[in-house]
């Protein structure tokens, strides 16, 4: 039957401009008789032509010829019209193929292509035969499979095949066929179909069903379809693997019933229950080939297919691996969740965005809000401002996995505008891309730290100022010492009288200041008894109104009923005068207000100060208020230091607050400080209030007046004392005053005086503490164990705190720097007791 394309070619391919083809000549030589014939046809009329004169015989068979000629060129011009028909149908219906086409000949060379081909040369080469070669030039494999399907056309088979074309930057995929032209073996048909869209989509879908066979394979459940035999028809791996069964097997052998433990006996091969429902979800056990069993859940629904064929589609969940999954899942997150809370460390988890997911109650508890409170917030606004930068920096390192073993120190932001320090750790968590945060309150230890460095600071000044102390108050022992010794000879109205009185008033103030080196590092001897602040602070007042000027108004205000104190007079008397001189110079000379204020203090639970904590208890607060320059915040924790002043040059030593804060903390008291800029400064100090057993000892304290008439005597006296001036000053200032003075310059020369002399009896021995080789207590242990036990006066540079191990009982103490009145004093006082 033959197949007429007219209409399609009419309908989808409308040729408006003639083709040129080059049609093939199946047989050369008919054309050449065609044209012979018409020639012959020609010569005959123009013979008619010329012999009219013939007989009629011959004129009706020169008529025949005629006729005939005409039929046979009527026949020969009909047939050559059939043959142009014939191409310009076949050169239409080639042209109305979708894909590009060809006819080639024995040589290689194209006889016929439609413009499909053309533009499948395009950028590549004219279209030709050549061309459709170098598509393929670059591609060895390609190459090789074209040539072979070359050889097959030739051979008058027809072949096709798919082959990957790469020229220059373009890919594709081209579907040739070729075969040889029917009738024609000279001629091969070609067919060339750009099939890339439709090679990518047959591999994309090929991937995307080996993407869901392994899916299926080796998803966390298991899949089957058994049909009305209960016969299985499809089963994934994981189903197999579970039956402990072989794929292959299970899919050609197995039956559903067989590998169920209970199965229903009322129920049909594919029922999993006896009471049929086309939906079915149960927990059943099923047993594998092994004889291994596990709990399953299946949710199986029942299809029918017509014709009495069942097909059920199942999902099966293994519930025995998942209860364990969840037992062991949640005793993990038990066990989190416990180190979680009870972990002795802050801990947080801040998300993407850095808002804190979650918190312990030891992070909630180190800041003093609630744990609902710390949740949803921004991590960044409980940072400290100065901390904040460096947190980010940290934690955009964490976020590209670069790990610091090294904690980072950073403030939060507390309750009541507190801060904790803490050293942070950060850890990234690698599924969710959160933020653990660790946090240790080291706010404690920092104080710890600071107060340590404080102490080691405090006790090498001490350590200084008690050695300068000693050294110094020998030198000045010496100094005031010569000075009384020359006043016994230059009295006033002497030319040399004031100039000696120069040199004793400033050795004095020398001595002052060896005392507050003393006092800061407290190091000072105090004699504390229970006083009433009010009537030091009166006595003192109009010293006080001296020293800050006129210009500056004293405002005492006393509290009522105001509870006694036990401290030593003398060094309060210092404290109050320093603070005093401080608050004029904060004032500088414009004028202002100095207001003393005590009261009855009680501290209900320990209170927050300045570099330490008020315990609970109760206290006298003495508060001195001056309207002053202020304190900046980064001097505030600087004031208490010794040495360190914001006074000029030779203005100030930058000892008096330390040595307030020195004798308050000696003392047992608190010291707290409080302060505005251009507004005022007021110091609180906190003295312990003197309990009822200490009040009941009170007493009068009665100030001797050393009288210069009873201070003579005849005793005999040792003096060991290896400074040289200090030794023979005193040795002058006791013989004359009578009495029998013997030295020695260290404790070994005092044992080999003792040695020497007949009379070994001594009334009184006067030594030095410090002494090279033998000290003052050693020399006193012989000297006892010798001789019996003379009354002993220990004299030092040092206080009288380093010889607690060693006074007792006739065993009395002289500080220096001493005059020579209060060393006879001391001697007589002594003697006589």
């Amino acid at each position: 039957m033959k197949i007429d394309y007219t209409e399609f070619i009419a309908r989808h391919h409308k040729v408006t401009q003639p083709i040129i083809i080059d049609v093939p000549q199946k047989k050369t030589y008919k054309g050449v008789i065609s044209v012979l014939l018409l020639l012959l046809c020609i010569i005959i009329l123009l013979i008619i032509a010329t012999l009219t004169h013939l007989n009629e015989l011959t004129r009706v068979v020169a008529g025949c010829s005629f006729a005939l000629t005409g039929f046979v060129v009527l026949r020969v011009f009909s047939v050559h019209k059939k043959q142009g028909r014939d191409m310009a149908l076949m050169s239409a219906l080639l042209e109305g193929f979708h894909a590009a086409r060809i006819i080639t000949d024995s040589s290689d060379r194209i006889v016929y292509h439609n413009t499909k081909f053309e533009r499948l040369c395009r950028g590549v080469g004219d279209p030709s035969y050549d061309t459709l070669v170098r598509l393929f030039k670059n591609n060895e494999d390609a190459m090789s499979h074209f040539n072979m399907l070359v050889d097959k056309a030739q051979r008058g088979l027809t072949g096709h095949i798919e082959l990957f074309s790469k020229f220059e930057d373009r890919e594709r995929w081209l579907m040739i066929t070729a075969q040889q032209v029917s009738g024609y073996s000279d001629y091969i048909h070609w067919r060339i179909e750009d099939v890339t869209q439709k090679y990518t989509t047959d591999h994309a879908i090929k991937k995307e069903r080996e993407k869901l066979i392994d899916f299926t394979d080796n998803a966390p459940v298991g899949f089957f379809s058994v049909n009305e035999h209960g016969r299985f028809l499809f089963a994934n791996a994981t189903f197999a693997r579970w039956l402990g069964e072989d794929l292959q097997i299970l899919l050609s052998q197995g039956y559903l019933h067989t590998y169920l433990v209970d199965p229903p006996k009322e129920g049909k091969p594919y029922d999993l229950i006896n009471d049929y429902d086309q939906k079915q979800l149960v927990e059943v056990h099923m047993k594998g080939a092994a004889g291994k069993t596990f709990l399953a859940s299946i949710n199986q629904v029942i299809v029918h297919d017509g014709n009495d064929k069942i097909r059920t589609r199942a999902v099966v969940y293994d519930l025995t691996s998942e209860r364990e999954m969840r037992k062991a899942l949640q005793a993990s997150e038990d066990r989190f969740q416990r180190f979680f809370e009870e972990a002795p460390l802050g801990i947080i988890l801040v998300d993407s965005d850095g808002i804190i997911a979650d918190c312990n109650h030891k992070f909630s508890s180190m800041l003093g809000f609630s744990i609902e409170e710390i949740e949803g917030e921004i991590f960044e606004k409980l940072v400290h401002k100065k901390d904040r930068k460096d947190v980010l920096f940290t934690l955009n390192l964490v976020e590209r996995g670069e790990l610091s073993e090294t904690p980072l120190e950073i403030g939060l932001q507390a309750n009541k505008d507190k801060q904790v320090k803490t050293h942070m750790y950060a850890r990234r968590f690698k599924e969710s891309g959160n933020v653990v945060l660790h946090f240790i309150d080291v706010t404690e230890k920092k104080a710890l730290e600071e107060q340590f460095v404080q102490s080691q600071k405090m006790q090498a000044i001490g350590q200084l100022a008690g050695g300068i102390a000693h050294d110094f108050n020998n030198l000045l022992t010496a100094i005031i010492g010569f000075c009384d010794l020359l006043l016994l000879r230059h009295k006033p109205g002497d030319p040399s009288f004031s100039d000696i009185m120069q040199i004793k008033q400033n050795s004095n103030r020398a001595s002052n200041l060896v005392r507050q080196l003393l006092a800061f590092s407290r190091q000072q001897t105090l004699r504390p008894h229970v006083q009433d602040i009010t009537d030091i602070l009166t006595e003192l007042s109009h010293l006080i109104r001296r020293l800050i000027g006129s210009n500056i108004d004293l405002q005492l205000i006393h509290g009522q009923e105001l509870g006694l104190v036990k401290v030593d007079e003398g060094q309060m008397d210092q404290v109050f005068i320093n603070l005093a001189v401080n608050a004029r110079d904060a004032m500088d000379g414009g004028g202002g207000y100095l207001t003393v204020e005590t009261k009855n203090f009680t501290c209900r639970k320990p209170k927050e100060l300045i570099s330490e904590e008020l315990p609970a208890g109760h206290w006298i607060l003495i508060k001195v208020t001056d309207t002053g320059c202020g304190i900046s915040k980064k001097n505030m924790s600087r004031i208490f230091e010794p040495f360190f002043t914001t006074k000029k040059v030779g203005e100030g030593t930058g000892l008096g607050l330390a040595t307030v804060y020195g004798i308050v903390r000696q003392t047992g008291g608190y010291l707290d400080v409080k302060s505005k800029i251009k507004e005022g400064t007021s110091f609180y100090i906190y003295l312990p209030r003197a309990t009822e057993l200490e009040e009941e000892e009170i007493e009068e304290v009665v100030v001797e007046e050393i009288s210069s008439k009873d201070l003579t005597g005849t005793e005999r006296i040792l003096l060991v004392e290896d400074e040289d001036a200090v030794r023979t000053f005193s040795q002058r200032a006791l013989s004359n005053k009578g009495y029998e003075v013997l030295t020695a310059e260290s404790g070994e020369a005092a044992l080999a005086v003792i040695e020497a002399q007949d009379n070994k009896h001594f009334d009184l021995l006067i030594t030095d503490v410090v002494m090279p080789n033998m000290d003052g207590p050693t020399l006193v242990k012989r000297i006892r164990k010798d001789i019996g036990e003379p009354k002993i006066i220990f004299i030092s540079g040092y206080t009288e705190d380093k010889l607690k191990d060693h006074m007792g009982e006739n065993v009395y103490f002289l500080p220096k720097p001493f005059t020579l009145k209060q060393l006879a004093a001391k001697v007589k006082k002594v003697l006589n007791n």
